[in-house]
């Protein structure tokens, strides 16, 4: 388990299409624990693999109710929208207003190669959208309605 580094906007990969997992291998599962231990030290919700150089179909995602990993994540269902404030960590003190679906289900492999569905409101089904759209190479910038915003102005707002 390491810490990686995350890859900043203006970098080449994290604008490319991730390839989807073949096998999980024991370098599949360390990248994995590396994602999640990667996630916690820069306090982000979530993480996807381009973020850390690699073009696997991989995120790792924790709100404050435990480590959800994905590998090979499909969206099945999605309904609903919100909108609000997104960051991320490849784009580092800045936030942006982002519509996404309300709630989300998604299928996916878990690290043991089984099939898992997870479904997602809210703040989940948020990050769930943002990182899977890391494996298109698109950024929450591409999507924000208005101007990027300085992180800690948002925070001074509260």
């Amino acid at each position: 388990m390491a810490i990686r580094m995350v890859r900043e906007q203006n970098e080449p990969i994290l604008r490319k299409k991730c390839k989807e997992v073949k096998e999980i291998t024991p370098k599949i599962t360390e990248l994995l624990d590396d994602l999640a231990d990667t996630m916690y030290e820069s306090n982000g919700v979530g993480l996807a693999a381009p973020q850390v150089g690699m073009l696997k179909r991989i995120v790792v995602i924790d709100i404050g109710e435990g480590l959800f990993e994905f590998i090979n994540p499909v969206i099945l269902e999605s309904s609903g929208s919100q909108t609000g404030n997104e960051g991320c960590l490849s784009v580092p003190g800045k936030m942006g207003q982002v519509t996404r679906p309300n709630y989300v289900k998604v299928q996916a492999l878990n690290r043991d190669g089984e099939t898992v569905i997870i479904e997602g409101e809210e703040l989940m089904a948020r990050a769930i959208c943002h990182e899977l759209d890391h494996l298109e190479g698109i950024l929450y910038t591409d999507l924000v309605e208005g101007e990027l915003m300085d992180a800690e102005e948002e925070e001074e707002e509260e």
